[in-house]
């Protein structure tokens, strides 16, 4: 008999156990972790305690994600109110409470704010001239990495040929040269008769690991929708 045999006889006949009882407590086999022998219960014994303890293990991170999510949760809520709570008329400030909240609660040390092809009334918020062409094509593209937010390495922020990352990340100043990973997000729907409207936020750090390529990006796309809802009358 082969050891397939073996197994496959013991599955079918579980009685087997109850007739040769004895025979398992004399049954010795290597111990998993050291070079002695351990009976087969023992053995057994063994194999639970390892499988509650990686179950364990996988509990504690599932508890762990469940209150970073909370924490996330309750931050993005505050930041909303704090949106609500601005009047319209004054989209500047709507921008300022934004890099507030980024840098207070969640721990983002750098922010950038670009929209280009405002209504009129808006034209101080304009940086047409500060976006180059291949960005703002980028935005309007169907192809556009920033249909989702980007979340990387600076050198990795590319659309088709163009290496984009390297504009944005001169926006944040002389902390510029210093950013090792950014997350950037289209702020603002581009129009369907394809008019240059648009919006585009970026985060920055100097850590390389805090934006990710497969990172999750819920919170991220929450943030977008909500400051693309706050500044939606900016536009034409």
């Amino acid at each position: 008999m082969n050891p397939d045999a073996v197994a496959q006889y013991l599955q079918h006949n579980p009685k087997f156990f109850d007739d040769y009882a004895d025979m398992l407590a004399q049954i010795f086999v290597p111990h998993p972790h050291g070079g002695r022998a351990v009976s087969l219960p023992e053995r057994q014994m063994l194999t639970l305690r390892e499988k509650n303890k990686s179950l364990e293990h996988a509990l504690a991170e599932l508890v762990q994600a469940g209150h970073a999510n909370d924490a996330l949760s309750t931050k993005m809520h505050r930041l909303t109110l704090a949106i609500l709570r601005l009047p319209k008329e004054s989209p500047e400030r709507l921008i300022e409470t934004l890099t507030y909240h980024l840098r207070e609660d969640f721990s983002v040390p750098h922010t950038a704010f670009r929209v280009w092809g405002v209504s009129a009334g808006f034209k101080g918020l304009d940086d047409t001239p500060g976006v180059s062409a291949a960005l703002r094509g980028a935005v309007a593209s169907a192809t556009s990495p920033l249909r989702l937010p980007f979340c990387g390495p600076v050198g990795h922020f590319r659309h088709e040929e163009l290496a984009l990352g390297k504009e944005v990340s001169g926006w944040f100043s002389d902390a510029g040269t210093h950013i090792k990973s950014m997350a950037v997000m289209s702020l603002i729907s581009v129009h369907a008769d394809g008019a240059s409207s648009g919006g585009l936020l970026a985060l920055g750090s100097e850590d390389a690991e805090r934006f990710y390529t497969d990172m999750g990006t819920m919170y991220l796309e929450r943030l977008a929708e909500l400051l693309s809802a706050g500044l939606a009358h900016i536009f034409p």
